[in-house]
């Protein structure tokens, strides 16, 4: 009987030979049974795959050269990578002290050669990874009082790809499936796909995990169950004849269930013991400070792209659940733009402008699914106001956008898109669109003729009254109301020349933090 399997197994191996990850000493004949197994398993679960696509997300391919990414390991090189005796990986195993049983065999000895000979360099891109990502699975494991280890089960499930998505259709870091996801609170629509989002879908995996412990009692079964589902691991307890041991169902599993395991032990080693392999880490220039905004309006991450100069792939890859580059307005529900912590203040400065800043460009259909470095400004204007007619402003010496703005009546947001402007930035002689109400045309028709202290004195009285900027003036002084969100450097800028100092000594101010919605400031304006 043992010739016959003897038998069947060589010409098993020499019908798959070109596609299998042979073990080198192929006089071996375990080695080679196993390496076939773990082809075809690997095939299944596409861990392969996910670590091939890992490579083509932009932080990897601005961190690591081409050049450093050997996707055909060569054979000459294992002289410089060390091998062990199986009774030194037993006893690294047993040093893990892990509450999941990490057994040592020759199933899980083969995904070792995949982790730590076959795929270095993209294993050492996934070690890179961990600084950025295992922090948020600890954090949900410990909330859930879950294994830390379970943090391992991310590399095998998608090579820590956020946008990894399977033949089945299972997407994200733990790869979930449409069904399951919405059962466990993910938002799965059109815009947002929140199994992409790291922390989301971490909370999500750690609920499921939970779940299936309380049907099977045993991590490892857990584990298979999340791979193949509590069903199939329900029958191959049932036709054991009622064993709960992972090894003694083991053939009963289906076949990618049985790679599954050996694939997460090994994965659980090498992140643990990769130095004693000489695996180096990549250095993955991922900010690992980071900081959230809350969006309650429409937004599209090339407006901030483009505002902030964060480059637009940046942004993709900290927020993969914006399926289309949008955070769409939601009234039910807060929706949370990730950055790095350094451009937080510049965002809060200059939310006004990155709301408006091209909003017809980026929001228009014919656009949407295109690269922001395609979208082009220069045919797109803000829509006039209904009953409403256009006039020409010419920009002087000493004008911002607060000043004409003011003259006018209308919100500075209106008129940066009447205009297509970039921030504030006006310059001496531009001609300006300003639309005002038909019956008001003789009244503002004058304006761009006066000089700057006519302006202020014909109309006064009406921007003295106005909603939209809160500023009143006299002959010496400007008076301005705070608003929401303002602070002392953000209402300084719409003055040239003045600083958030000047207001603060004239006002007598003595912590910039103390001020109050309402509160009127006195503002010496400079020429």
């Amino acid at each position: 009987m043992k010739q016959k399997i003897s038998i069947l197994i060589f010409i098993q191996f020499l019908f798959n030979y070109s596609l299998s990850f042979a073990a080198t000493d192929t006089n071996d004949s375990t080695k080679t049974r196993d390496s076939l197994e773990i082809n075809y398993q690997m095939k299944n679960f596409r861990f392969a795959d996910n670590l091939d696509s890992l490579v083509n997300l932009w932080y990897i391919k601005k961190a690591v050269s081409a050049n450093h990414i050997d996707t055909n390991f060569s054979l000459a090189d294992t002289s410089l990578i060390p091998s062990f005796a199986d009774s030194v990986f037993i006893s690294r195993f047993a040093e893990l002290n892990s509450m999941i049983d990490l057994s040592f065999n020759s199933n899980v000895k083969s995904y070792l050669n995949v982790y730590t000979k076959k795929k270095r360099d993209k294993v050492e891109i996934m070690l890179g990874l961990t600084d950025y990502y295992f922090p948020i699975f600890e954090e949900v494991l410990a909330y859930y009082d879950l294994p830390q280890e379970l943090k391992y089960l991310p590399v095998i499930e998608s090579a820590l790809n956020p946008r990894a998505v399977s033949r089945a259709g299972a997407t994200g870091l733990w790869q979930f499936m449409y069904s399951t996801g919405k059962m466990y609170g993910l938002e799965i629509g059109s815009y947002i796909d929140e199994r992409r989002d790291p922390i989301k879908s971490s909370h999500a995996a750690a609920r499921f995990l939970k779940d299936l412990y309380k049907t099977f009692g045993d991590w490892t079964l857990v584990i298979a169950a999340y791979n193949c589902g509590p069903g199939n691991v329900n029958k191959a307890i049932r036709r054991s004849g009622g064993k709960r041991n992972y090894w003694d169902i083991y053939y009963r599993l289906p076949r990618e269930t049985r790679g599954y395991v050996p694939a997460f032990i090994a994965a659980s080693y090498t992140m643990n013991y990769y130095e004693e392999h000489n695996l180096q880490p990549k250095n993955i220039e991922i900010p690992t400070v980071t900081d959230t905004i809350c969006v309650k309006e429409k937004l599209h991450l090339g407006q901030v792209s483009e505002v902030l100069n964060i480059p637009i792939q940046q942004l993709r890859d900290m927020n993969p659940h914006f399926k289309k580059d949008i955070i769409p307005e939601n009234k039910k529900k807060d929706y949370f733009l990730r950055i790095p912590e350094q451009y937080i203040a510049s965002y809060i400065d200059l939310e006004d402008s990155i709301f408006t800043y091209k909003d017809l460009v980026f929001f228009n259909p014919e656009h949407i699914s295109k690269s922001p470095a395609k979208y082009s400004a220069s045919s797109y204007s803000a829509p006039p106001p209904k009953n409403s007619v256009k006039l020409y402003y010419h920009v002087q010496a000493g004008d911002n956008l607060g000043y004409i703005a003011s003259w006018y009546n209308v919100g500075v947001s209106k008129l940066r898109g009447w205009n297509n402007i970039y921030r504030n930035l006006i310059k001496v002689g531009q001609k300006l669109v300003v639309y005002v109400p038909k019956d008001e045309k003789k009244k503002y028709s004058n304006i761009s003729s006066m000089t700057f202290e006519q302006k202020q004195k014909s109309i006064g009285k009406t921007v003295s009254v106005s909603q939209k900027t809160k500023t009143t003036y006299n002959s010496s002084y400007v008076y301005y109301t705070v608003r929401k969100g303002d602070n002392l450097w953000t209402i300084a800028k719409k003055y040239p020349g003045v600083s958030n100092y000047d207001i603060m000594k004239l006002n007598n101010i003595s912590n910039a933090k103390n001020l109050v919605i309402g509160q009127k400031l006195k503002i010496k304006v400079k020429g």
